[in-house]
């Protein structure tokens, strides 16, 4: 379960901009704040199936932008290549700042 709520909020924290108010409301409740689905329900006043089904459609939709753009899988594929570099380079001051400067546009 950790793994799918790590991997809901890098999916959110990427495409949460093509979602809908209420799916990001509901989205950000759901897994940064931790809200239960009753919770939820009680503070939008519907029935905690509707929360249940509006989050499982735009956990789909997170997926399928994530199917179709790959912006996760490129952000871990350069996260990856950058350690590979910092553990080459560990010797080379300027070399390691350079990677250093360049993991903070991530």
């Amino acid at each position: 379960m950790l793994e799918k709520t790590t991997r809901m909020n890098f999916l959110f924290d990427f495409y949460q901009s093509l979602l809908t108010p209420k799916q990001r409301s509901y989205m950000e409740l759901y897994y940064l704040e931790d809200y239960s689905l009753g919770e939820i329900a009680e503070e939008y006043e519907i029935s905690r199936q509707a929360v249940y089904d509006n989050i499982k459609r735009t956990e789909a939709m997170l997926e399928e932008y994530e199917y179709k753009l790959l912006l996760f899988e490129k952000f871990q594929t350069r996260k990856q290549l950058i350690n590979q570099c910092k553990e080459l380079v560990k010797e080379n001051e300027p070399l390691s700042r350079l990677l250093s400067e360049l993991e903070k546009l991530e």
